[in-house]
């Protein structure tokens, strides 16, 4: 189906933060398949949980015991605010997940129409039709039907008319601590530990999409943990868990998973054998305390050098948002036309909204990458500086 505006770039291996195109040309990877590679490509590690995995089982179904999700779910558990963890094969099927278990949640406790989960401007949460209604982004409900009853969609940082909206029906508030694809806000330590002090108080459970910004990106395990008092009740990630094999989960604690029982939710793939293999490896590289401290001095570094670029091409650059690696640079040159003269650097970088471009590299990446990688964008922002001018 022609749904994707593709770029005319075709790659055929890759290494760490490069990838080469199949007639042998190199970039350096600041995309990461968005957020996914968060440990590189073709990491040996992965590489060799993957192959050992695959000589002895891939599926099985979740009729059976699958020992590596019970070592998996262990894992996040004892590195996370969760007791209990299920099984998806995308981000977006954890965001399916979450959704059911807070509204499951209100029902068993006899307040079933609780229903509504609260979103927000800027959201993105995935391409099911839940997700796309918990997001709320009219280009992505067009032609779908009419929006779906039970989500409630509010401005970006109205902290008023947060606490006018949550009322009798309401079931969970749903956010990401930092935006991806709306343009790399990051919502500040306060409003986290706000939110759930809020939650606290009206008996409305607390989601969090940790999907992108989780994981290492931001140079603690997830970016709520930056704040103090702010543990959700239930939150959904993928992307990194899997360092690019498919996989995702819906974590909660015990209290708010108590509604999904046997028969409640279920999955043919979620959980599989080989998925499992590959996270809990994935996972085992994420949680080490020097590659988050490494995170950290690699988004140090740009952080400087990106308020230099700012300085220096005001008329290209406007803003650097977001945390850690995830970083986004929003600018006065559209950003599609800005994403073509990095590509043109041979560097590989992510659109967002709010007309933001994201850094999404490796976790792995070097200073020495970083600094290439600065590089390559002061070019861009020489070409696009240059393009302008010649317009006018």
């Amino acid at each position: 189906m022609a749904v994707y505006s593709r770029t005319p770039l075709a790659f055929e291996r890759g290494d760490g933060a490069r990838l080469y195109t199949t007639d042998g040309v190199a970039y350096l990877d600041c995309m990461a398949g968005i957020a996914v590679n968060a440990l590189g490509h073709a990491n040996p590690k992965l590489v060799q949980v993957l192959k050992d995995q695959a000589e002895k089982l891939w599926h099985v179904s979740n009729i059976f015991t699958i020992p590596g999700q019970e070592k998996l779910a262990r894992a996040l558990t004892e590195a996370t605010f969760a007791d209990e963890v299920f099984f998806t094969n995308s981000g977006a099927e954890a965001i399916e997940c979450a959704i059911k278990t807070a509204r499951k949640y209100h029902w068993v406790n006899g307040q079933p129409e609780r229903i509504d989960i609260i979103g927000f401007e800027g959201s993105f949460h995935g391409r099911t039709i839940a997700a796309v209604n918990a997001s709320g982004n009219p280009g992505y409900l067009e032609g779908f039907g009419p929006p779906l009853p039970g989500f409630v969609h509010l401005p970006y940082g109205d902290h008023a008319a947060l606490k006018a909206a949550i009322g009798p029906t309401t079931a969970a508030i749903l956010i990401e601590p930092v935006q991806g694809e709306g343009g790399a806000r990051a919502l500040p330590d306060v409003c986290l530990a706000g939110l759930r002090a809020l939650c606290d108080e009206t008996g409305t459970l607390l989601i969090y999409d940790e999907i992108q910004c989780g994981l290492g990106r931001t140079g603690k395990l997830f970016a709520h943990e930056w704040a103090q008092h702010a543990q959700p009740d239930i939150m959904a990630v993928a992307k990194a868990l899997g360092g690019g094999f498919p996989v995702g989960a819906c974590l909660a604690t015990a209290e708010a998973g108590k509604g999904m029982v046997v028969g409640s939710h279920g999955s043919t793939y979620g959980g599989n054998p080989l998925a499992m293999a590959v996270g809990a490896a994935a996972l085992e590289e994420l949680v080490k305390p020097e590659l988050l401290a490494h995170v950290r001095e690699v988004a140090g570094y740009f952080t400087q050098q990106l308020a230099g670029l700012v300085e220096r091409f005001p008329d290209v650059v406007s803003d650097i948002r977001g945390r850690g690696l995830l970083i986004g640079i929003k600018l006065h040159t559209p950003n599609r036309e800005f994403m073509q003269y990095a590509r043109d650097a041979h560097l590989l970088i992510a659109g967002g909204g709010d007309n933001c471009v994201r850094l999404l590299p490796p976790l792995t990446l070097t200073i020495v990458e970083a600094s290439e990688a600065m590089e390559k964008l002061e070019r861009a922002c020489e070409t696009a500086r240059a393009r302008t001018k010649a317009a006018a």
